[in-house]
């Protein structure tokens, strides 16, 4: 019986305790060090490193911006457009309802009427005048009914038209929509990794980066008294002035004012003051008017900047503008070659 026993488990000591022990915290240590390991640490970035990402995520979250801004103007215009169609076939459908009833009191009246042959009619009247003008009456009321039969099929060719066209535009007012909330997933996603970058930040490293351009802009402002350089008509007057007026308020994405604005959302706002429609995003505010060369700039022209066209502002003289830089970054006045020039427009 004692060779068929379990074997006891021999307990180290001495050296071999401390071996096993020494190898036990070693594997735990690689198995901490491992990608995805909870113990894993993301390296932390230098305030420099900080600043350069959440730029480049702000500048992402405008391009987003500018598309949504340009989805939800398309998006406005295939409703309306829609609502107009809907309308209008609502309308000849009554029309073509009316004219149905019309040919209805025709076939009643041929039902009355259909029971003799002409010849027959002629032959039982006792007044053949009174017939033949019964038989013209009839020949207008066919002539009639020809007229009324063509309409009907008129109209319901153009219903039919209708019907396809508000089809095609809610096929379009569907993707606009999709577009519309592709961007706006885009540009959620971008802000929020911003804020997740900055409030890594210790308060002092938070301060110093929203101070970043606050200097610049300062010195801009204090180095262009308001006025000082002449604007070239009196709606680009009207226009900077509208821009200063809206000094200090916030950036909000989508936003065309009073209270905050995007930067295209600004000069859309300051040109409409003046009497003056532009569209809606930047790379369509870029061929609203004439373009002009760095050179000639003047009070009132659209400076546009990056490759893709994506931000904005309103020229105010001396190298400066008035614009909308990015959130929780107010309306402000700034130099122009602060961002990447990409174009300028004089609008009027």
């Amino acid at each position: 019986m004692a060779a068929h026993r379990k074997p006891k488990q021999r307990l180290y000591t001495g050296p071999a305790a401390r071996t096993a022990a020494t190898l036990a915290l070693t594997g735990a240590a690689t198995a901490a060090a491992l990608p995805g390991s909870a113990a894993h640490a993301e390296p932390r970035r230098t305030p420099a490193q900080v600043k350069s990402e959440v730029d480049r995520l702000y500048h992402q979250a405008e391009i987003a911006t500018e598309r949504y801004n340009g989805a939800k103007e398309k998006a406005a215009a295939a409703e309306h457009a829609l609502d107009a169609l809907r309308d209008e076939a609502a309308r000849r459908t009554e029309r073509l309802n009316a004219s149905r009833q019309e040919l209805g009191s025709f076939a009643a009246a041929q039902y009355r009427t259909s029971g003799l042959g002409p010849s027959v009619q002629l032959a039982l009247s006792s007044d053949p005048d009174q017939y033949l003008e019964r038989a013209s009456y009839l020949d207008r009321v066919a002539d009639r009914q020809s007229v009324a039969l063509d309409r009907v099929r008129q109209q319901v060719a153009r219903i039919a038209t209708l019907r396809a066209q508000a089809k095609g535009q809610l096929a379009d007012l569907t993707a606009r929509r999709t577009e519309l909330r592709k961007s706006k997933a885009a540009i959620t996603t971008r802000l929020t990794e911003a804020r997740r970058l900055l409030d890594r930040l210790t308060p002092a490293e938070r301060t110093s980066y929203e101070n970043t351009d606050q200097g610049s802009a300062a010195r801009a402002s204090r180095s262009l008294p308001r006025g000082s350089v002449q604007a070239p008509s009196g709606r680009a007057a009207a226009a900077v002035a509208f821009a200063y007026g809206a000094l200090g308020k916030p950036y909000v994405w989508g936003a065309t004012g009073p209270s905050s604005f995007d930067c295209s959302g600004l000069t859309q706002a300051a040109w409409r003051s003046a009497g003056v429609s532009l569209p809606r995003t930047t790379y369509t505010q870029i061929n609203a008017g004439r373009r002009v060369s760095r050179s000639e700039l003047a009070p009132g022209d659209l400076v546009f900047f990056f490759s893709g066209i994506s931000h904005v502002g309103l020229y105010i003289g001396n190298g400066q503008m008035i614009h909308a830089p990015r959130p929780g970054a107010p309306v402000r006045v700034a130099p122009i070659d602060q961002m990447p020039f990409a174009g300028a427009t004089r609008v009027a």
